[in-house]
């Protein structure tokens, strides 16, 4: 396997200060899967002019670890096309990197660059290129046994508990000069925090600010609104999707304490500050303007959390739309823990579930079907029914529709569609596509919005309330049913109904 790193990547490994700590992990994954390291000469003549000495002189010296391309790929038609609409030097390097991709003389090329990610849509070759975080997600996810550690949950701990001398912490010390001071003062908070090997890789901090808070230093200025602040935040990547756990207890406590909207402020020196914003941007958050500090000037990005909600429900998560239409979903037991964790039985153990998984972590997650009901759309409700029988069998999950996949053209699209957001592995999901050539499954990409209260409604109550006629008719598919009985579920299984819009 040949694997094509930009100049950026480079830089990151060869420099003499850590930029982005995800590159040690990348690089040990590249090495434990004999990857071939492969590097083009445009990268090697953009390092040569690179600004950092210290750089350059370790490439010198370092250039042997890397396979410099001894031979440059031809244009095909669709390169030649695409340097119609090169403007620099830049723009015509990253083109001449993509071209050895497109003509299938390396395998994969990892950037964190926007316009070569946005050229690789462009050439229809997006699949073959990957950031760091993303790259390393595929490798956890394709290589579960090679692990050299298990990432545990995510849990609360007071600040004093913590350790300041991790090195998690040293890229707040450098761009904040009182953190150390200010992280001592708040000993007696608690924070969010997940531990590998008691190492930090995962951190937030959160405050509700009540109406008088004082924004003085932000332009432009605040309208007057309670908001929760995202005081501190940094995930460095694991290949197990921390960073959507961790905006599960963002999103959680803005529910729970009433905010009208959230906001963080951040510099945009690293990479993995540009990460953290594109991450934030996914998800409803949009550049408000600039707040002023001593240590510079930082970024201020704003999330609208009005119960409100808009056609991309990843925008205006995790509030759905009363007037939705509503389907009931059968999940087999096997599954629906693995999928759900937060909705876990009485009859689990959460100790079987401590562990991290991609699946479990993400919001987004799919799921694959073969129901006849297929003409379900975005922002409709899904009512998750764990199988089980008249007692057991019980709703244990709220989601919301995102998109429907109907056509899938092979067993490959299948599976890379599907990875890292299921519960299967690859040799599953190839058997759930090759199960029946008549009858191929798609796939449902939907929301995780809040598991209901223990005890949970099973299959008897329902019955008995009408949602499933019998027993003999409990989902098998997709089953719509009627609103008034979505609004009586919901009062019978006590649910938090401040995330429905009316």
């Amino acid at each position: 396997m040949r694997i094509l790193l930009d100049t950026n990547i480079i830089v990151h490994r060869e420099a003499s200060k850590v930029y982005n700590q995800d590159i040690g992990l990348l690089f040990n994954w590249l090495d434990k899967m004999h990857f071939e390291k492969c590097v083009h000469p445009v990268s090697i003549e953009e390092i040569s002019t690179y600004k950092d000495a210290d750089v350059v002189n370790t490439m010198k010296v370092k250039i042997h670890n890397y396979n410099v391309l001894k031979t440059i790929s031809p244009d095909s038609d669709a390169i030649s096309s695409l340097r119609l609409n090169d403007k620099s030097t830049n723009d015509i390097n990253d083109t001449s990197i993509l071209s050895e991709l497109v003509n299938n003389r390396v395998n994969y090329l990892l950037t964190e660059d926007k316009g070569i990610h946005r050229k690789a849509r462009a050439l229809g070759i997006a699949d073959k290129v990957y950031k760091i975080d993303s790259f390393i997600e595929k490798l956890v996810f394709e290589n579960p046994g090679l692990s050299e550690y298990k990432v545990l949950s995510v849990k609360k701990e007071y600040f004093g508990n913590i350790n300041l001398k991790d090195a998690f912490f040293n890229s707040f010390k450098e761009d904040y000069a009182e953190f150390e001071n200010w992280f001592n003062s708040k000993a007696d908070k608690e924070s969010y925090v997940c531990l590998v090997e008691n190492e930090v890789k995962a951190f937030l901090f959160l405050k509700v600010e009540n109406a008088g808070e004082n924004y003085i230093d932000i332009t432009p200025a605040f309208a007057i609104k309670k908001r929760l602040k995202i005081g501190t935040f940094k995930v460095t990547s694991t290949g197990y999707k921390l960073g959507e756990r961790f905006l599960k207890i963002i999103f959680d406590n803005a529910l729970a304490n009433n905010v009208d909207e959230i906001y963080v402020t951040i510099f945009d020196k690293r990479e993995e500050q540009q990460r953290l914003v594109n991450l934030l941007e996914e998800w409803g958050f949009r550049k408000w303007g600039s707040k002023t500090t001593k240590n510079g000037v930082e970024n201020v990005f704003v999330r609208d959390f009005s119960k409100s909600v808009s056609e991309n429900p990843r925008e205006c998560f995790p509030f759905i739309d009363r007037k939705s239409r509503v389907f009931i979903n059968p999940i087999w037991p096997d599954y629906h823990t693995e999928l759900f964790p937060d909705s876990i039985l009485n009859n689990e153990s959460p100790q079987d579930y401590i562990e991290n998984e991609p699946h479990r972590n993400a919001l987004k997650k799919v799921y694959i079907s073969r129901s006849y009901t297929r003409d379900l759309k975005s922002g409709d409700i899904i009512l998750f029914y764990r199988t089980g029988g008249k007692y057991a069998g019980v709703i244990s999950t709220i989601g919301v529709v995102e998109n429907v996949i109907l056509k899938i053209s092979n067993e490959e699209e299948f599976v890379r569609l599907c990875r890292k957001r299921s519960v299967f592995d690859d040799n599953e999901l190839k058997k759930w596509w090759n199960y029946n050539k008549y009858s191929r499954p798609f796939i449902v990409n939907f929301l995780y919005i809040d598991s209901f209260p223990k005890p949970k409604v099973n299959l008897e109550k329902l019955i008995e309330l009408g949602v499933i006629k019998s027993i003999n008719d409990a989902p098998r598919g997709f089953v719509e049913i009627e609103k008034i009985k979505f609004e009586e579920f919901l009062k019978e299984a006590r649910a938090n109904e401040s995330y429905i819009v009316d």
